[in-house]
């Protein structure tokens, strides 16, 4: 014992001890004091003291060595590659941001495309509602003007036709996009589009269902105008055909009874005409609409030229009612001397007082008693044309007075070399008698439609 003792114990001049392991050391202090090793806890013993640490104790300072083991691994580890792990955090982040910023810009992308193209379909619908307010303005112009030409013939009326779904006109112009666009339909006019009116505020398209209503308008309102410009062009149509044959029939009859219109009075009713002189010119382009108002203009004054020569030109009847004729113009038998004569007009049937007319327009040269006339008046109608009417029982016009056509000058009577009362017509040209029957038979060519009620 004493050398174990010795082992183990501290002498100040022996020499120092070869160290021992905790385990030997709590052993041999167990076996020294005749102890079991403890089941406990553990014992330390080292230069003399003896420390004894339990279980719980004993796993905790185990526990934070480890822990201060690996904090310092990770510490190390973390210093070591702090870099790398740094670079490669801020490159996420780079990398988010830069996919963050292209979303965005994408995005922003599809938003200028979209407004892009609503403002293409802006101005697109802006151009179309310009385009339909620019052909109302065109048709309202040829309405008026068809409007002109009819109260100017009195032949046809114009149609009504059903006006567009659109109000008056405002300016447009390019504005922002927005939802709805509202339409309201004018009330019903004659033969012309109404002025349209936009809504105050900003016009809008829309998408998808919106879009195709605003087309479905658009189309409709398209449809009217083209239905009204086939109205117009159809009744302009019947204008001209209307004009043209009235000329043509005007023509063809003075050219029949050998009248040169250029050398006829400029006014038959005898009052002045006049102005300065301004020529009528042919349009130029490809209209249509103006073309053929230029030759309904052309036709119409061509047509008046030919009335005002109809006025001084005896194509009318002189009595009242149904012309019945007695006696034939040229050769027959004299009903006095009973043998060939020449009859230098025509005799018609009529009663003691009936009114005689004026045929044509013209001054009264003669007014009296002429032999076997015997009450008569003669009228000259200029270029040579003059009409004479005799046998009368009342002369009731003056030498040097101006009459017009369907006048009543005097009537039938049975004076000078006359069997009974009936009225004695002559036309003549050159103070030479042509055949009455010639210009009566023109008027009837004619008709009322022309010359009116006095045929």
């Amino acid at each position: 014992m004493s050398y174990s003792q010795s082992a183990y114990e501290y002498s100040g001049n022996a020499p120092a001890a070869r160290p021992q392991s905790t385990e030997n050391v709590s052993r041999h202090v167990n076996r020294k004091h005749g102890h079991k090793p403890s089941q406990d806890g553990y014992t330390l013993v080292h230069a003399g003291r003896t420390v004894r640490i339990g279980p719980v104790a004993f796993w905790i300072v185990v526990g934070t060595l480890i822990i201060m083991g690996v904090w310092s691994v990770a510490t190390g580890t973390y210093f070591a590659f702090k870099d790398d792990v740094l670079t490669r955090v801020i490159g996420r982040q780079a990398d988010m941001q830069f996919a963050y910023e292209d979303r965005v810009a994408e995005l922003r992308a599809q938003v200028d495309r979209i407004t892009s193209r609503q403002m293409l379909d802006q101005e697109q619908f802006d151009k179309k509602i310009q385009a339909l307010l620019q052909r109302q303005a065109t048709l309202e112009q040829r309405s008026a003007a068809i409007t002109g030409e009819v109260v100017t013939t009195g032949s046809i009326k114009p149609a009504r036709i059903a006006p567009p779904e659109l109000r008056k006109p405002a300016t447009v112009k390019p504005q922002p996009i927005s939802d709805t666009v509202i339409f309201t339909a004018p009330p019903d006019r004659e033969a012309r589009l109404q002025s349209r009116e936009l809504q105050a505020s900003p016009t809008r398209l829309a998408s998808g269902s919106n879009n195709n209503s605003v087309d479905g308008v658009l189309q409709r309102v398209a449809l009217s105008l083209d239905r009204i410009d086939q109205g117009q062009t159809a009744t302009l149509t019947d204008l001209e055909e209307q004009a043209d044959t009235k000329a043509r029939r005007i023509g063809g009859v003075l050219a029949d009874l050998g009248v040169n219109v250029g050398k006829m009075p400029a006014a038959a009713s005898g009052g002045g005409i006049g102005g300065p002189y301004i020529p009528m010119k042919a349009p130029k382009g490809n209209g249509a609409f103006e073309r053929q108002i230029y030759r309904i203009n052309v036709a119409r004054a061509q047509t008046n030229k030919y009335l005002q020569t109809l006025g001084a030109i005896p194509v009318r009847k002189p009595v009242v009612g149904t012309a019945d004729m007695s006696s034939p113009f040229g050769a027959r038998m004299d009903p006095f001397l009973k043998g060939p004569a020449i009859h230098a007009g025509i005799d018609l049937r009529g009663d003691t007082g009936d009114p005689v007319r004026a045929t044509a327009t013209g001054e009264v040269v003669t007014a009296s008693w002429q032999g076997g006339y015997g009450n008569m008046i003669e009228i000259d109608h200029g270029n040579g044309l003059s009409t004479r009417f005799g046998h009368l029982s009342k002369i009731e016009v003056k030498v040097g007075q101006r009459v017009t056509i369907g006048q009543t000058i005097g009537r039938i009577g049975s004076t000078g070399r006359s069997t009974g009362p009936h009225l004695h017509y002559e036309t003549r040209i050159d103070d030479k008698p042509v055949d009455p029957q010639k210009f009566l038979r023109a008027g009837l060519r004619l008709g009322s439609s022309i010359l009116g009620a006095n045929i």
